[in-house]
């Protein structure tokens, strides 16, 4: 042993190196892999042994080296193992499977009712409980799957995740109405998966981030803000390019004293002006008419062609177009505050409102984040739209079993400390600066 570290610790982390290696930077030679990953040739050639004989990594043809025999490019084996992404969003639930390199392999969507006289009922827990049941046992049976071959299931959740030792992930959801919900014990009661497969269970907001930072708009970036505009409004913070972001509670920043009343109960939030739940409400209280009986995907769709409609002759909707003004400048506000606080490279726009209305007034939203917030940050930080779309939750919530697959050398029976993130690994960090 040196410095606590065992032969077992180091050669978990010489896997975890070239499988990490070969998933961002490959089909990359087992003479490429040395310089990439900073080991000898011996040690490449016997983590590649292991790897290949436990079907983890597979051949991928080869390329011609300068005067010598072709060298022989290896790749990660897409079937040697499967996660499942899950999205509890604001209007319907999103169930993904994927294979290892997050090729879709089969998908469902269970909505969520939009009628609810109570707006926290949708949000009832035995019924979203009882659609991420139905929704893995469907996309197994779709795909023809094996429970055995998951690596895990990762769920994305609106609020705070917090932990413990006897229930594991508990969510508190104050907008949701969900007080201390113990979601993973809730899962592994109901649905029908061997005890071994572990839950990753995090706020929607910090899987959007973690997915745009490893495959979408954030790649190259050393930080960044990610903000998730749907019924409601998060953000994550990401600092370490490839390592977990931080969720944080954004849409709760008070942007007008004794404001409107907020979904979380308080005055004044940026989310009771932004969110998509209260910019229908703030047209329909100034004589708007969102479509009867619409959820709320199809009624801002309404919004945004009644204020800019596509057909020629065809005068917008001067209050519509009024409300969406006005929600552009608390969101510039909002942006300038992140700006000023974070000071990140770059502010990604995701969620399905956010794609919505990014597409239509980002950039008035930009313009007004430069008036609000300081010069210098401001000139440095390039605001933009996500790239992976309405998916990017359960990706990013896909990524979480992953993630810590990788972390354990992609061995299924090594397991990290109860209720801790994957350990992210200085080989992972350093491909942020290529």
């Amino acid at each position: 042993m040196r410095n606590g570290r065992t032969v077992r610790d180091l050669r978990r982390e010489n896997r975890t190196a070239v499988l990490q290696r070969l998933y961002f930077d490959g089909p990359l030679s087992r003479f490429s892999l040395g310089p990439a990953t900073g080991l000898s040739s011996g040690s490449v050639s016997n983590v590649v042994a292991e790897l290949v004989a436990e079907g983890l990594v597979e051949e991928a043809g080869s390329v011609d080296s300068a005067g010598g025999r072709p060298r022989t490019l290896l790749r990660i084996t897409p079937g040697s193992g499967c996660m499942i992404g899950v999205d509890v969003g604001e209007t319907r639930v999103r169930i993904e499977l994927f294979d290892l390199t997050l090729t879709e392999l089969a998908r469902t969507e269970r909505p969520l009712a939009v009628d609810s006289p109570h707006p926290h009922d949708r949000y009832e827990v035995g019924v979203v409980v009882g659609h991420v049941r139905e929704g893995i046992a469907e996309v197994l049976r779709t795909a023809d799957v094996s429970a055995e071959r998951l690596l895990g299931v990762g769920v994305g959740v609106p609020g705070i995740v917090a932990r413990t030792a006897e229930d594991g992930a508990v969510v508190h959801g104050q907008t949701i109405g969900w007080d201390g919900v113990p979601l993973e014990r809730l899962l592994r009661e109901s649905v029908e998966l061997p005890a071994a497969v572990p839950y990753w269970i995090d706020n929607g907001a910090k899987t959007l981030g973690q997915a745009e930072m490893w495959f979408g708009s954030g790649r190259g970036a050393l930080s960044a803000v990610v903000v998730l505009f749907g019924s409601g409004v998060g953000a994550c913070v990401v600092t370490d390019p490839l390592g977990p972001g931080r969720a944080i509670e954004w849409g709760h920043l008070t942007v007008r004293l004794r404001g409107r009343r907020c979904r979380c109960g308080a005055q004044g939030c940026l989310e009771a002006y932004a969110g998509a739940e209260a910019l229908l409400e703030r047209w329909r209280e100034a004589g708007g008419r969102p479509p009867a009986g619409a959820d709320e995907e199809t009624a801002l769709t309404a919004m945004l062609a009644a204020a800019y409609p596509a057909a020629l002759g065809t005068d917008p909707d001067a209050t519509a177009v009024a409300v969406l003004e006005e929600t552009a400048e608390y969101l510039g506000a909002g942006f300038a505050d992140l700006i000023n606080l974070f000071q990140p490279e770059r502010i990604l726009v995701g969620g399905w409102a956010g794609l919505q209305l990014g597409a239509r007034f980002l950039e008035t939203v930009k313009g007004y984040a430069k008036e609000y917030a300081l010069t210098y940050p401001a000139a440095r930080v390039a605001i933009g739209m996500g790239s992976l779309g309405p998916d990017a939750v359960t990706v990013g919530a896909a990524i979480l079993p992953l993630a810590d697959f990788f972390a354990r050398g992609g061995r299924r029976t090594e397991t990290d400390p109860p209720g801790e993130q994957p350990a992210w690994t200085s080989t992972l960090r350093d491909r942020a600066a290529h």
